[in-house]
């Protein structure tokens, strides 16, 4: 990514790597870390020694967890490479659970990308494994979850960027903004209004005013990236199922985290929450930035 978007200026991508690397996710943050000139950081998470409770055999089990997390690596490493010969790759092994070893990492990266198995609501809750919710959740820096290829049969290209007038959702307009720079897309600006039952509001004059607001909401931001197209739209329904139509043949959907998701991410906010469960192209959850002082 550019100094534009948010994350430390200069700071990794870094790849959660699975003991199945995911190829998908794995194109993905090579390429994002070549085009914006940055390194690629692997990092795969096992259980540390203390965590294992397993005196019969602890050190044969941890090796070979060693063991598997340095293959996982070195072949995620070597599918990067042979798309980015000259791209500046780190591995690192941590010995912690997955998803906090992660969220330190977001400390100092500019981005974080992972694959996704699409655990139940059950595993994501209760799986040491899980770590899409978790990590979109509490990281400091945008989360890019990869369920599948990306869509590039449109002609442009497009991201699409969900607000709702909320500050996390207008840093989160920035971010798209600076991506579909990036990638010579097109921007869909998505504001969803959704249904009220025995409302007897005029739809129209509603509609007039949402797309005044959106409209409004998006001057600032796109004044920094003048050349992307932006469109903007105002749609009616479910908010998840509204940006998850609409992004359906999308490059990306942008969206912003309203403060602490909590490690489970039950609080991370039902957009986010949804579309991770419900998109078809990459989810870039962006987090609100910090207050002053913090």
């Amino acid at each position: 990514m550019t100094a534009t978007t948010p994350g430390p200026s200069g700071g990794p991508v870094v790849l959660g790597v699975d003991a199945d690397p995911r190829p998908l996710a794995t194109a993905w943050a090579a390429d994002a870390a070549a085009r914006g000139g940055l390194p690629l950081r692997l990092v795969h998470a096992i259980p540390s020694v203390a965590r294992e409770f397993r005196p019969a055999d602890e050190g044969r089990h941890h090796k070979a967890l060693r063991e598997r997390a340095d293959r996982a690596l070195d072949r995620a490493a070597a599918e990067a490479r042979a798309r980015h010969p000259g791209l500046e790759i780190t591995t690192v092994v941590e010995e912690d659970v997955p998803a906090p070893a992660l969220c330190r990492e977001s400390a100092r990266a500019s981005l974080v990308v992972l694959g996704t198995r699409r655990l139940s609501r059950v595993a994501e809750v209760l799986s040491l494994a899980s770590v899409t919710v978790p990590v979109s959740a509490q990281a400091r820096c945008p989360v890019v979850v990869v369920p599948g290829p990306e869509h590039i049969t449109q002609d442009p290209p497009f991201v699409v960027a969900g607000l709702d007038g909320s500050p996390a959702s207008v840093t989160a307009l920035g971010f798209a903004l600076g991506l579909a720079a990036q990638r010579g897309a097109r921007l869909r600006a998505v504001r969803v209004r959704p249904r009220v039952p025995f409302d007897r509001s005029d739809p129209l004059t509603v509609e007039a005013e949402l797309r005044r607001e959106l409209v409004a909401a998006t001057e600032g931001p796109h004044a920094a990236h003048p050349g992307v197209r932006l469109g903007h739209e105002v749609l009616h329904g479910h908010p998840v199922e509204e940006l998850a139509r609409a992004s359906e043949h999308a490059l990306a959907v942008v969206v912003g985290r309203r403060g602490d998701g909590g490690f489970t991410g039950m609080r991370m906010g039902s957009v986010p929450h949804g579309l991770l469960r419900r998109a078809r192209c990459p989810v870039i959850t962006v987090p609100e930035p910090p207050a002053e002082g913090r």
